[in-house]
């Protein structure tokens, strides 16, 4: 199984130190030194990133995390994005593969680190917008404008965000784009005027990359944003 780059220093200081416990247990009595081999094994698992193979079409978006979805709704002002939103949240537990990949084709516009809480990410409504974070804005190609956001948020457990893409780069579905080291949440957020419909429910459990957790409008280009009329209010 691949290991991501980004848990090089955790491993080899997790190992180091597992190491010294156990020559201690076993100088105490040798059965002992097997007792850290468990800590150990979930450490490299933690830190694994398996290769996948991204399914069915471009208007089919594919989850941004490996883990369960804790909600699904419409959220009716976003500050990235603009208007009405479809946002599917995605809890990590520390058990999870925490790689994060882009879900869908596009650019990065923006890329918006927020200090904040480490409030659990089970609490899923003040998480969001209380503790520390990452939003990656992604743009269609072609028109530049913003279709998507996944945001990265720490969790009680998490204290570090891997944001890898910057500012121009292209994205590819499943592309890796990050990392949350140590359990967190993960938010997809789509604009309503793509038409985007849930795959999934509540409760599933979903694989980055993988699982296809919407679809929006067959092409993005043909999808047309609202646009404010004469005497609308701004």
């Amino acid at each position: 199984m691949p290991l991501s780059r980004h848990g090089f220093w955790e491993l080899i200081i997790g190992t180091v130190l597992l190491a010294g416990l156990a020559a201690g247990l076993g100088w105490l009595w040798w059965p002992l030194a097997f007792l850290p081999l468990p800590v150990l094994v979930w450490l490299f698992a933690f830190f694994r990133d398996p290769n996948r193979v991204v399914p069915g079409a471009t208007a089919d978006w594919v989850s941004p995390a490996d883990g369960t979805v804790s909600d699904i709704g419409v959220i009716e002002a976003d500050e990235h994005l603009g208007g009405p939103v479809l946002r599917i949240g995605i809890f990590l537990s520390v058990f999870n593969v925490h790689v994060n990949r882009s879900p869908c084709d596009g650019v990065v516009i923006k890329s918006i680190y927020k200090k904040g809480k480490f409030i659990n990410a089970l609490h899923h409504a003040t998480a969001s917008s209380d503790n520390e974070s990452n939003t990656l804005v992604i743009a269609d190609r072609s028109t530049n404008r913003p279709i998507a956001t996944v945001r990265q948020i720490v969790g009680l457990i998490a204290r570090r965000i891997i944001c890898e893409p910057d500012v121009g780069a292209p994205l590819a579905r499943g592309q890796r784009i990050g990392l949350i080291k140590f359990g967190s949440r993960t938010e997809l957020s789509v604009p309503m005027w793509l038409n985007p419909e849930a795959k999934v429910k509540v409760g599933d459990k979903v694989c980055g990359a993988l699982t296809i957790l919407c679809t929006v409008a067959e092409s993005q280009s043909a999808a047309t944003p609202p646009v404010a009329t004469a005497g609308a209010k701004a």
